[in-house]
């Protein structure tokens, strides 16, 4: 029964992430500074940054969906190996969603009562950046709680071990 919950979540969040590398990719290849620049005069300092971000994002979420497709293609389904990946997704991709590298933005939790998006940003982004990380953040917070779990399971884990 545990198996198939957590082979559920694990293709879950193999959806989630395929769409998430399709979408920052599509994104990150259409755009330029230069084109950040135009729709959005502003420091171009700045909005290099931010893609930096927005890259380092879609290299973790690369390679966390690879071993997610690895334990996916596994039979039998490796339970302990998947939770340590959902480990991994969990800190790799969705913390540096909502509080990246550079702190080029940050999560208002506050937000979650209003019912607004809860991404903030230090200096105003151009509109096409600021559009594809609000389009994602729902399905961010939705992962997000669903693997809430094993950053406890995990940590309780590591702490019986020693």
């Amino acid at each position: 029964m545990g198996n198939m919950i957590v082979k559920s979540q694990t293709e879950q969040v193999e959806s989630f992430l395929r769409y998430t590398v399709t979408t920052l990719g599509t994104y990150l290849n259409e755009t330029t500074i230069h084109s950040l620049l135009e729709e959005t005069p502003g420091e171009r300092e700045y909005y290099e940054v931010l893609l930096s971000n927005i890259r380092r994002l879609v290299v973790f979420s690369e390679e966390c969906l690879d071993a997610i497709r690895v334990v996916l293609s596994n039979e039998p389904f490796r339970k302990a190996a998947a939770e340590k990946v959902l480990y991994r997704v969990y800190h790799q991709c969705i913390e540096e969603f909502f509080t990246p590298k550079s702190d080029m933005w940050y999560e208002d939790s506050r937000s979650a009562y209003t019912g607004k998006n809860s991404l903030k940003f230090r200096k105003m982004p151009p509109t096409s950046l600021h559009n594809v990380l609000t389009s994602l953040e729902g399905n961010f917070q939705a992962i997000r709680e669903e693997l809430e779990y094993y950053e406890t399971d995990y940590r309780t884990k590591m702490q019986q071990s020693k």
